[in-house]
C-alpha cells in the first residue's frame, strides 16, 4: 500500500509491508496475505496519513502542533528512530521467524497465520543502527549477519554478529530467545567516520566472510539534518564514482580481517550470490551495477509517468566473479597476477606491498534476485537461479545460469512478471539442481490472475501452477519453510514471502 488516507509514499521500497504465503497440502494450494501490523502500520492507520518516515519518504509534524512540539520533533529526528516496516525478507532464528528490513528493527511473525508478534530491537543485543535483511545460516542453524554502528563512542564500524540456533537448557525452559545470546563476531572500522558504505548483503565461505565497502555511501551529517531540511534519508545517499570498492576478507577462525588491502573499481552491489575457496584464493560472485541508478528508478514518479523511458537502467546488472588470493607472496613482482586457479579469468594484480587490485570475470548480464541451492552456500557450486532483467528493473523471465558451461535455461510468459525464484531440493537429492523452483507470478493482463509457478529445476519445464483470484503484488524476497504436521503422517510446504503493496 503506497497511500495512507490522502498521503502517498515516494518510493516503491517504502510501501507498507504485506506478508503473503502459499501453502501446499495434499495437492492443494492455499493462499493467504496480511499486512504486517508494525508500529509504523498502526500509527499510520490511526492517523489516516503517513506519520512514520521511510527511507524515501519523510513524514512531517502535524501542522496543528505548536512551535515547541514542532521543535521537539525536529530534534528527535536528528538521530532518527527508524521504521519497523519490515518489508524486505523473512529470517529464521532458532524456531522463530522474523520479518526483516534494513533498520535495527525486526518483527516476529507466525508463518502459518501471518500474525504479527513482538517487535525486536537489535540494539538491545548489539550496538548497530542498520542491519542487512540477508543473513547467512551455518549447518547448525546459527545466524550470521552484519550491521552498521554509526558514531558509537566516536567510531563508525561494520559489525558482524552471530545469533545461536538454540539457547542453554535453563533459558529454553524460561522461553528465552536465542537473540539474547547474540555475540559480536568481528568489527571492521569504516574508512569514513561520517560516510559509511551502504550494503545490502555479504558473502561467506567455510573459512572467510566477504564484505564489500563500496562507494555508495550514507552521509551521516545530511541524514541528521534531513528532517529539518524537508528531504528524505534516501537523498543522503551518494555514489562516489571516483572512489574504489574495498574488499574485506574476515578470517572466521581468528575473527580478524585479512591485513592485505584488496580493492576493485567503483560499483554498486545489492546481492551476493555465493562464494567458496579454491587453489589458495576466495572466489565470490555478485550482481553488480556500474552506478546507483537502480534505486532512483523505483521512485513512484518514475514508475507512474513515462515508465518505459524512465525505467531505463544506465547500467545492466551483471554477474561478476572475483578472485582474491589468500596469501600474497612478498617476492611477487609488482604488476603480476596472484591468481593461480584456472577456473576463472578474474585477476588480482599486485600493486605494492600490501595492495592488490582485483578485476572480475564477467559471467552473465541481465539478472537479479539471485538464488542458489543453499546446501552449496560457501562451497563450490554450479547453478544460479535469478530473475532476468535487461535495461528495465522489472523482471520478465526466470533464468537458470550454468557457471560451468556458461549456458542458460529460461522460463517466460507474455504479460508475466516473476518474483525471486526459490530453489527447493528434492528430499535426499544428490545433484545440485535436483529440486523445484517456486516463484510468485504477477500478471499485467487483467484477464490472467496471478499464480504460484512450480518448475523442474533441472529442465526448467513447468510442473504446475496455482492461480489465485486476488490482487497480488510483486514481492522482494522470501523463504521456503518445510512444515511437518503434528501427527507426523503428512507433510505440508509453505512459502512465506515479503511484499510491498
Amino acid at each position: 500500500m503506497h497511500m495512507v488516507g490522502e498521503s502517498k509514499y515516494n518510493h516503491w521500497f517504502d510501501g507498507l509491508a504485506l506478508l503473503h504465503s502459499f501453502s501446499i497440502r495434499h495437492g492443494e494450494v492455499y493462499y493467504r496475505s496480511k499486512y504486517l501490523r508494525s508500529d509504523t502500520y498502526n500509527a499510520n492507520i490511526e492517523a489516516n496519513r503517513i506519520v512514520v518516515s521511510e527511507f524515501g519518504t519523510m513524514a512531517y509534524p502535524d501542522p496543528c502542533k505548536n512551535i515547541f512540539a514542532k521543535a521537539f520533533s525536529y530534534l528527535s529526528h536528528t538521530i532518527p528512530d527508524f521504521t519497523d516496516n519490515c518489508l524486505i525478507n523473512i529470517m529464521k532464528c532458532g524456531k522463530d521467524f522474523y520479518a526483516t528490513t534494513e533498520t535495527n528493527y525486526i518483527r516476529k511473525i507466525n508463518p502459518q497465520t501471518l500474525e504479527t508478534l513482538e517487535k525486536v530491537d537489535y540494539r538491545k543485543y548489539v550496538a548497530i543502527n542498520l542491519a542487512t535483511a540477508h543473513p547467512h545460516y551455518d549447518g547448525a542453524g546459527n545466524v550470521l549477519n552484519m550491521g552498521t554502528s554509526i558514531v558509537d563512542k566516536g567510531k563508525t564500524k561494520y559489525v558482524i554478529f552471530q545469533i545461536p540456533a538454540s539457547v542453554p537448557e535453563m533459558d529454553a525452559r524460561k522461553g528465552k530467545s536465542p537473540l539474547k545470546h547474540t555475540e559480536v563476531f568481528c568489527s571492521i572500522p569504516s574508512r569514513s567516520l561520517l560516510s559509511p558504505s551502504y550494503y545490502h548483503s555479504f558473502g561467506l565461505t567455510d573459512n572467510y566472510i566477504i564484505f564489500l565497502e563500496q562507494p555508495f555511501k550514507l552521509d551521516i551529517l545530511k541524514m541528521a539534518t534531513a528532517y529539518m531540511r524537508g528531504v528524505s534519508w534516501a537523498s543522503c545517499m551518494t555514489f562516489h564514482r571516483e572512489d574504489k570498492t574495498y574488499i574485506h576478507l574476515i578470517d572466521r577462525k581468528t575473527r580478524r580481517p585479512v591485513p592485505t588491502k584488496f580493492f576493485t573499481d567503483p560499483m554498486v552491489v545489492f546481492h551476493h550470490v555465493n562464494a567458496y575457496e579454491e587453489d589458495g584464493c576466495v572466489l565470490f560472485d555478485v550482481i553488480a551495477y556500474q552506478d546507483s541508478s537502480l534505486y532512483q528508478l523505483f521512485y513512484l514518479a518514475n514508475l507512474n509517468q513515462d515508465f518505459e523511458e524512465n525505467s531505463r537502467l544506465t547500467s545492466v546488472p551483471t554477474l561478476r566473479r572475483f578472485a582474491v588470493p589468500l596469501h600474497v607472496d612478498k617476492n611477487a613482482e609488482v604488476g603480476s597476477n596472484l591468481i593461480r586457479t584456472t577456473s576463472t579469468r578474474a585477476t588480482a594484480v599486485k600493486e605494492k606491498e600490501d595492495h592488490v587490485y582485483c578485476q572480475p570475470e564477467f559471467l552473465h548480464e541481465g539478472l537479479e534476485l539471485p538464488q542458489i541451492n543453499y546446501a552449496h552456500n560457501g562451497k563450490p557450486y554450479r547453478y544460479v537461479y535469478a530473475a532476468e532483467v535487461q535495461w528495465s528493473p522489472i523482471p520478465t523471465k526466470i533464468l537458470k545460469y550454468d557457471i560451468l558451461t556458461k549456458s542458460s535455461l529460461k522460463w517466460g510468459e507474455e504479460s508475466c512478471w516473476p518474483a525471486e525464484p526459490l530453489f527447493v531440493p528434492t528430499p535426499g537429492a544428490k545433484d545440485e539442481d535436483d529440486g523445484v523452483i517456486l516463484s510468485a507470478i504477477v500478471s499485467t493482463d487483467p484477464q490472467k490472475p496471478p499464480f504460484l509457478l512450480i518448475l523442474d529445476a533441472k529442465s526448467f519445464t513447468e510442473l504446475a501452477r496455482a492461480s489465485v483470484a486476488v490482487e497480488m503484488h510483486l514481492d522482494l524476497h522470501g523463504l521456503f519453510i518445510p512444515h511437518t504436521d503434528q501427527d507426523m503422517r503428512t507433510q505440508s510446504l509453505s512459502e512465506a514471502q515479503q511484499d510491498t503493496a
